[in-house]
């Protein structure tokens, strides 16, 4: 059974990042080995390049059935798990609310 893509509260560990974010993410981080995700875990360190970041992306949008805002995708979010998971949240916060993602506020 599947978690409800807004859901993301309920099954969130000690750190913060939901467990479901961090089981997306593990697969495109070969560096990480069996130790705990937690915010600060940098992305670019544990194998994260470029490439996988998109596939990542796609993994995300699949994931939660949220799209991520264009000015979301630059390094900054793609630097840390907690960065990332910010704006998987932000953006499920906005879809859930119907708040435009727009920094305009368009």
């Amino acid at each position: 059974m599947n978690e409800s893509p807004t859901d993301t509260s309920a099954s969130s560990s000690a750190d913060g990042l939901s467990d479901r974010f961090t089981g997306t993410l593990r697969p495109f981080l070969k560096f990480q080995g069996d130790e705990p995700l937690t915010p600060g875990s940098n992305l670019r360190t544990l194998g994260l390049d470029s490439m996988q970041a998109i596939e990542l992306l796609f993994a995300i949008e699949d994931t939660f059935e949220v799209t991520l805002p264009e000015e979301a995708m630059n390094d900054t979010t793609f630097a840390t798990a907690g960065n990332l998971w910010q704006e998987v949240r932000q953006a499920l916060t906005a879809q859930h609310t119907g708040a435009a993602t727009d920094p305009a506020g368009a």
